[in-house]
């Protein structure tokens, strides 16, 4: 597939084959057990053909179908590795690349909305994509000043597309919610397309990026390339080498795992605290490992076509919730957890319960040092997702506020993306660094005491 099919009937109909797809191998896999065949070795061998075809469909089609895929590759790590380790290598092959469109296409929107003479501003242009995603491909080029660039080029029809397939892939996401224990997918799919206008809007990208260009510019840990250029569907920024952090995941050394985990969850915290957005694409296409002569590796972080605006940082409310459940204050949380809507007030909750729902989730919070790995987020999906464990039955009577929700995602998303590089990190250093509420101030301290 060398562009991307805009027509709505060509989309619909790949994307409508998916659940009759699931439908034919249910029935296949029902066969299987007629002859007497393992009920688990039937089900396995049954997600792993849905998977394979769900993130085949997904990569040809690119546009919301890719955004989704995305967005799902991340939660690999929750998956059992026996279902997860025969497609992960086309599960996570969704988080780099998609087939290009052609060079013509290329050209006649660089010249649309560049200009003719848009070849003049290049020393240098490659016609051969070096990257492409869900709604654009990267180009390498040579700026006229003598900088190396990238130029992102939009796919034309990407908002018509985006949009289509996620409505179409919400009208079945009950049949896919089995690909990932213990997530609910249609909310995630309703977020995603709350999200579209956004990042199409390659503006509201670069104000994003040049913010924290401009904020991380001497930062020891943290790259981000500065803005060269923006006009409608074309975005021009500095180039960045380095190693995607997919090549960690898949090749790196225990050095590096626990280097690019540590930064990423420094980047996770301290990008809402210095710039009052946080970066909601935390995919690991998004980011590099670069060497460094002093510190050995730092952190380039591309693609801030979504962003959370959150000009005081990340709610207090946070900090203080986790605080406070690592303290064990069970009643304290649970009246916080109200105030902030997350257990609604028709519902009536026993608080210890909430407490020990809460716990093993935020483990790493808790030790000086915590090894993230796929084994744990395993464990914690599994415990969510069993019918019958108390986990399961107090978490479908909490409530994720709307405020929280792209918060929600992006930590989780981390999260897995932390468990797949196998990364060891000290997360309690970087909460009491950039969390707000997570340390109790001294002022805030005596007051309570005074009480």
């Amino acid at each position: 597939m060398s562009d991307l099919p805009r027509k709505a009937v060509t989309r619909t109909a790949k994307l409508a084959a998916l659940p009759l797809g699931i439908a034919g191998r249910a029935t296949w896999g029902l066969g299987k057990r007629i002859v007497g065949e393992s009920a688990d070795l039937v089900g396995r061998e049954l997600q792993q053909r849905t998977a394979e075809q769900l993130f085949k469909v997904l990569g040809e089609l690119k546009g919301g179908a890719m955004k989704f895929g995305q967005a799902l590759s991340v939660f690999e790590s929750a998956l059992p590795e026996e279902v997860a380790g025969p497609y992960r290598a086309a599960l996570t092959k969704l988080q780099d690349a998609a087939p290009p469109m052609p060079t013509r296409t290329v050209h006649s929107v660089l010249e649309e909305r560049i200009g003719p003479d848009w070849r003049e501003l290049f020393l240098e242009f490659d016609d051969k994509p070096a990257a492409a995603a869900s709604i654009g491909q990267v180009h390498r080029a040579v700026w006229h000043d003598g900088r190396a660039v990238a130029v992102k080029v939009q796919y034309p029809g990407a908002g018509e597309a985006l949009l289509s397939d996620l409505g179409q892939l919400s009208r079945f996401a009950r049949l896919l919610g089995p690909l990932i224990p213990g997530m609910d997918i249609k909310p995630l799919i309703a977020e995603l397309r709350d999200r579209v206008s956004e990042e199409l809007d390659y503006g509201l990208e670069a104000q994003a990026q040049q913010a924290h260009a401009e904020e991380f510019a001497d930062d020891p840990d943290v790259v981000v390339p500065a803005v060269v250029h923006q006009c409608e569907q074309v975005l021009v920024t500095e180039w960045m080498d380095g190693t995607p952090l997919s090549e960690v995941i898949t090749d790196g050394s225990q050095e590096q795992r626990d280097r690019a985990g540590q930064l990423l969850t420094r980047f996770l915290f301290s990008g809402p605290a210095r710039t009052g957005l946080l970066h909601a694409d935390p995919h690991p296409g998004n980011f590099r490992l670069l060497p460094d002569e002093k510190r050995g590796w730092r952190l380039g972080v591309l693609d801030f076509g979504t962003v959370d605006r959150l000009p005081g940082g990340l709610p207090a409310h946070i900090g203080a919730a986790l605080r406070l459940t690592i303290e064990g204050e069970a009643e304290a949380v649970y009246e916080m957890l109200r105030t902030e809507g997350f257990v609604k007030q028709s519902i009536d909750l026993d608080p210890d319960a909430v407490l020990d729902y809460l716990l093993p989730i935020i483990e790493p919070a808790r030790a000086d040092e915590f090894a993230f790995a796929r084994g744990w987020m395993r464990s914690q999906a599994a415990r969510i997702a069993d019918p019958r464990s108390p986990a399961h039955q107090l978490g479908k009577q909490l409530n994720l506020p709307p405020s929280y929700l792209l918060i929600h995602r992006v930590t989780l998303s981390t999260i897995g993306v932390l468990c797949q590089l196998g990364a060891t990190v000290r997360m309690r250093d970087e909460l009491e660094e950039w969390l707000p509420g997570f340390v109790v101030e001294e002022d805030e301290g005596e007051s309570a005491a005074e009480a």
